[in-house]
């Protein structure tokens, strides 16, 4: 269906997509630290891998975009050790490709953020999972990550600084990969598909109508965090400080 609407729109999408490359207002990826330790308790160890949203587009600093949240939600019950991984327009194969570059380094959970430059670039579905199949397996073989969280790709007809009818295509295109990620994770022993439930206004947004602004990353940390803390519980090893503090609740 979406390749006969891609026939009869053709034109018209590839005049808007020409435009919105042109005039969107390109913003940078933000200073601060992308990896580190922080925090006390059972040790973890985390990477966010992804592209421009995972890099932190949208925020004024990394300690209030996705990877600093989340470093301080964990930190307020374990010993972090993370790693920012990200590169605004990143597709699966950049990414894949990346982990080439990573350092040696031992992981216990990958936080994956891909998929938005898949669907304006139309990769096709079916190598969009190969791709990311051998991500999770790159993950896990080179640096043995246990809990693999895959980000739903957001739904793109509300991203306003897309035209219609682009914004309609892309939010179709977005939701088809998406649905199959969600399949594949749901059976993937390890895996699991963290979905998109936030309402989306203007407001959210970064000033580009494109990437999140940082109230948005505080509710991907939020979510992520509410998988990552009972997951650890149960599958890393308890804490070695006998003087942790009582009062956190982890």
């Amino acid at each position: 269906m979406l390749g006969v609407i891609r026939i009869l729109l053709g034109p018209a999408l590839m005049f808007q997509g020409n435009r919105v490359r042109r005039d969107i207002l390109r913003l940078p990826e933000p200073a601060g630290a992308r990896s580190g330790r922080k925090g006390e308790g059972s040790a973890i160890s985390i990477l966010v891998l992804g592209d421009s949203a995972a890099a932190g587009v949208g925020a004024p600093d990394q300690s209030i975009a996705l990877s600093g949240q989340l470093v301080d939600w964990l930190a307020a019950c374990h010993r972090v050790r993370w790693r920012l991984h990200a590169k605004t327009g990143w597709t699966i194969t950049d990414g894949l490709d990346a982990l080439a570059d990573l350092p040696d380094e031992q992981f216990d959970v990958a936080l994956v953020s891909l998929g938005v430059n898949d669907v304006t670039t139309e990769t096709p579905l079916a190598r969009w999972l190969t791709q990311y199949e051998r991500i999770v397996e790159r993950l896990r073989s080179g640096h043995g990550v246990k809990l693999i969280i895959a980000c739903a790709l957001p739904p793109m007809d509300r991203f306003p600084a897309l035209p219609q009818p682009l914004r309609w295509y892309l939010g179709r295109k977005s939701r088809e990969l998406d649905k199959a990620l969600a399949k594949w994770a749901s059976r993937t022993e390890g895996m699991c598909h963290l979905p998109f439930d936030t309402k989306l206004e203007r407001d959210d947004f970064a000033e580009d109508g494109f990437h999140p602004g940082p109230g948005l990353y505080d509710g991907w940390a939020t979510a992520a965090a509410a998988i990552i803390l009972p997951w650890a519980a149960t599958h890393l090893s308890p804490a070695e400080d006998p003087e942790q503090s009582p009062d956190i609740q982890c």
